[in-house]
């Protein structure tokens, strides 16, 4: 079984936001997690808060192209420029894009239709574009998939944000499984344990996580970690799906640890 971790971001620079517990976190210290965890892959989304990341995606790509993809960013105040965007994506590893809508005017992009070039380009090429979005502006999202069907949305996190913890988080889940509904929006079931009221194996958490399967299926949701604000260990993170979901095993399992998200982005890893 090929276990991918959905989401970790890679960085060089000494700061991080709060919720971010390491900084930097490097090529080498997550080759390292991964290795002492089983985790045989991951999806970088290249750490926003330092503009070196993507060049540093890149670098970890080109070294490592079995072990790291990327989902790139790039400022979303910028004026539509396809040629950029192509020259972007053609960079080694650049399999698509990752963009968090949470700040105000990113968020009127978004309603506005500012950023339906992005979305128009996605469409065209079958883009993969992640998406970290407040439910608020699901019915947006909503909208944007069903326009744009040949772009493959992925959200982060089951949909809770950094701050967020069970039971009060549960009340977002009717928003968040309505969108499975629409056949190219897919889900990272990242962050898992920061939700949790308790230890490993993070139980109150695996209701929210059957709900969330029975929603979106085996080639819709994702397992991961966004491993530099998860304090417990990658292992532990691995195992919550591998050893203490008695209902998710066999094809299912394979797919949610690391076959479905190679797909949804096309990573073609090589060696699998």
């Amino acid at each position: 079984m090929q276990i991918i971790d959905a989401q970790i971001h890679l960085w060089q620079g000494d700061t991080a936001p709060p919720h971010h517990f390491r900084a930097p976190f490097l090529i080498e210290d997550a080759l390292r997690g991964m290795d002492e965890a089983g985790v045989h892959a991951a999806v970088n989304c290249p750490a926003l808060w330092d503009p070196g990341s993507n060049a540093y995606a890149v670098e970890a790509a080109q070294a490592h192209p079995n072990r790291f993809a990327t989902l790139g960013w790039f400022d979303l105040a910028m004026p539509p420029d396809e040629g950029f965007v192509a020259d972007f994506l053609d960079r080694p590893g650049m399999l698509g894009l990752r963009f968090v809508l949470f700040a105000p005017p990113d968020q009127a992009r978004l309603k506005d239709g500012a950023l339906d070039w992005i979305w128009a380009l996605a469409d065209r090429r079958e883009l993969p574009v992640g998406l970290m979005v407040p439910p608020p502006l699901y019915p947006d999202l909503a909208r944007i998939a069903q326009a744009y069907p040949g772009m493959r949305l992925l959200l982060d996190h089951v949909g809770m944000g950094p701050m967020d913890k069970l039971p009060a988080a549960a009340d977002k889940l009717p928003a968040l499984l309505a969108l499975a509904a629409h056949r190219n929006i897919a889900l990272k079931a990242t962050g898992v344990p920061a939700i949790a009221t308790d230890d490993y194996p993070f139980a109150s958490t695996h209701d929210l996580l059957r709900r969330c399967f029975d929603a979106f299926g085996p080639a819709r949701m994702f397992w991961g970690t966004d491993i530099t604000r998860m304090k417990p260990s990658w292992d532990d993170n691995r195992r919550v799906f591998t050893d203490a979901l008695p209902w998710l095993s066999g094809h299912d399992l394979e797919d949610v640890m690391g076959r479905s998200i190679a797909r949804w982005i096309g990573w073609n890893r090589g060696d699998v």
